[in-house]
């Protein structure tokens, strides 16, 4: 199987986090396409119609994508359990939705800054994007943390990623604050093995 990947993409990470704890990472070649958002690399979009990382080629010569598809494959095919059975599925699948709703904002935020003309950025576009991400922030501390306190699952794996984004671009804004319970639980959920072997490289 070929992952078309970039290290530092988060949506990425969350399949990498994945791998390294399900002991599936030995299975798939890592494929980075190159290219740029503007201009994507042809073998990505022949992969991907939306251009967009990751993309699985599975053996066969099918592909799946976008995150939540892979992570859910490689889950199927592990065996993990990452999803949970019964009721408890949509709990994390709710708590998987949020965590990618923070990537979503924050890159958007980093793409008016790195990739839009200075002369063209919005302060108020990333500012409204910033207060999603706040919103989500609050309502992890305030309502998820029983969940993110149990067993090891997609959810917290997409929290995790979500979070690490977030400091990784935008730290300077300060998500921690007001934020106690979730920043301690962020603190500890970092140090995990599969996250350390997946930090983004600088740059």
């Amino acid at each position: 199987m070929k992952l078309y990947y970039s290290p530092t993409s988060p949506y990425v990470r969350k399949v990498m986090v994945l791998l390294h704890e399900t002991d599936q990472l030995a299975d798939v070649e890592l494929v980075t396409p190159g290219g740029s958002p503007f201009e994507p690399a042809d073998e990505l979009s022949a992969m991907n119609p939306l251009a967009k990382v990751p993309a699985l080629e599975s053996a066969d010569g099918s592909v799946l994508f976008d995150s939540r598809v892979i992570c859910a494959y490689f889950d199927d095919r592990a065996k993990g359990g990452f999803y949970r059975d019964g009721p408890a599925r949509w709990g994390t699948a709710t708590l998987e939705a949020l965590a990618d709703g923070i990537l979503d904002a924050a890159l958007l935020i980093t793409f008016e800054g790195r990739l839009r003309p200075e002369d063209k950025q919005m302060q108020d576009w990333s500012d409204w994007q910033w207060a999603k991400i706040e919103r989500a922030c609050a309502a992890l501390n305030a309502s998820w943390m029983d969940h993110l306190a149990g067993p090891l699952d997609m959810g917290q794996i997409a929290v995790g990623c979500a979070l690490g984004y977030v400091d990784f671009r935008h730290d300077a804004r300060g998500w921690r604050q007001g934020n106690d319970a979730l920043a301690a639980w962020f603190e500890t959920f970092e140090s995990r093995a599969s996250m350390e072997a997946t930090r983004p490289p600088q740059g």
